[in-house]
């Protein structure tokens, strides 16, 4: 007699995570915790243009946004990091009539070498300044035709590793490239995803952590499909907006059984939410989760000044309190609400300060969370078919439409 079968009773903690020790060996995001950066820092001292455009998309540029948003305000940044991540016409022109050309340097950005939103706004680079080895900087695969470009124009390059995906890529030269180029720690950076990779792989307070959680996600995704990240400081807008690519585009997939998976991602920024989406965690459809992120020294002590508003001195009790503070009094509210209605899940991730070290720790869990979640669900993480029907179709119709 012969069977075969593709039932799939619920996957146990350890056989998740001895998969995931198993990736390690084929999936490259895992050791990019462990790699040497000087070769990325040699090329950031020797950068002296003030203004670094990154032309990418998606994962080519939303990582290092994030990472550059949550830490520019607390460092003392002698360069200015732009980003050129859509062909919206408004937006690139906008975009560029505040950045002196002639003291840019150019970091184009696609692990493909041949993304049409990348090149397309490359190539209006080009027409407006003469791009070469002195001001132009590519990071593709070895064997992309954009490395081919590189070497034909003796462009300095580096590389993204095959097994490394785009929206895993931030703490490869992606990320940590422009970022050491405008003056942020990417030791410090690789220090804090390295504490998290330790942690986890050691079994110890990420791992129980992350495990449980994901479990909890995917138990109960019928219920509860929607995870909801609201995060206390307009500083984690960056990381909201990589996570929702993280999370949208590694889960919502076809699992094993041809069943359609996925979470839905949302991401809102406290207190401008708790005015508008809060109103529909509250009262809404019982089909959230919600992850409250705190930050809990913002390193600012600006305050409330004590100012005389007439008609308003019922409010004088706000006098002299700091922001940061009051932000994060407006964080405990809400979490205490949330939980005080019972029926919504609900945790919080508290960010000890404004450091590399800090964001890079979160955004590392955030890639260990995902994968150990497409595990529980027996699905790809690192693939995205679900996107490239859409791109066949665009270069379709851009081949023929002329």
């Amino acid at each position: 007699m012969q069977y075969q079968h593709n039932f799939n009773p619920s996957i146990s903690d350890e056989d998740v995570f001895t998969q995931i020790q198993a990736e390690r060996e084929h999936i490259g995001y895992y050791n990019l915790v462990h790699q040497e950066t000087s070769a990325l820092k040699e090329y950031a001292s020797s950068v002296n243009q003030k203004n670094i455009v990154v032309i990418g998309i998606g994962g080519s540029t939303l990582g290092t946004y994030a990472i550059y948003k949550f830490l520019k305000y607390s460092k003392n940044l002698t360069k200015k990091l732009h980003f050129l991540e859509t062909t919206d016409p408004i937006d690139i022109q906008s975009k560029i009539k505040n950045i002196d050309l002639e003291d840019t340097l150019f970091i184009v950005i696609s692990k493909s070498g041949t993304t049409i939103e990348t090149v397309s706004i490359f190539k209006y680079i080009n027409s407006l300044v003469t791009c070469d080895k002195n001001n132009s900087v590519v990071i593709t695969e070895s064997d992309s035709k954009l490395n081919e470009y590189a070497k034909a124009n003796n462009i300095k390059s580096f590389e993204i590793p095959k097994n490394v995906g785009g929206r895993f890529s931030v703490f490869s030269a992606v990320g940590l490239l422009p970022l050491a180029i405008v003056g942020i720690d990417i030791d410090e950076l690789l220090f804090g995803a390295k504490t998290a990779y330790d942690s986890f792989f050691n079994k110890e307070d990420t791992y129980e952590r992350i495990v449980k959680k994901a479990r909890f996600f995917v138990e109960y995704k019928n219920s509860f499909n929607i995870n909801v990240l609201f995060s206390y400081s307009s500083r984690l807008d960056g990381f909201n907006n990589w996570y929702i690519q993280l999370w949208g585009e590694s889960l919502g997939k076809v699992d094993i059984n041809s069943t359609r998976q996925g979470l839905t991602p949302i991401g809102i920024i406290g207190p401008i939410d708790q005015h508008s989406f809060l109103q529909l965690i509250v009262e809404g459809r019982r089909d959230k989760t919600v992850t409250v992120i705190k930050v809990n020294d913002f390193e600012n002590n600006l305050k409330i000044p004590q100012v005389e508003l007439r008609g308003l001195e019922e409010l004088n009790y706000i006098d002299n309190i700091e922001f940061a503070y009051l932000i994060n009094k407006q964080a405990d509210a809400t979490i205490e609400s949330i939980r005080n209605l019972g029926d919504i899940p609900c945790d919080v991730i508290t960010i000890d300060r404004v450091s590399e070290r800090s964001i890079a720790a979160l955004m590392y869990e955030y890639e260990l969370l995902t994968s150990v979640c497409a595990k529980f669900m027996y699905i790809d993480a690192y693939n995205q078919p679900g996107v490239e029907a859409g791109k066949v179709i665009l270069k379709e119709k851009l081949q023929t439409g002329r």
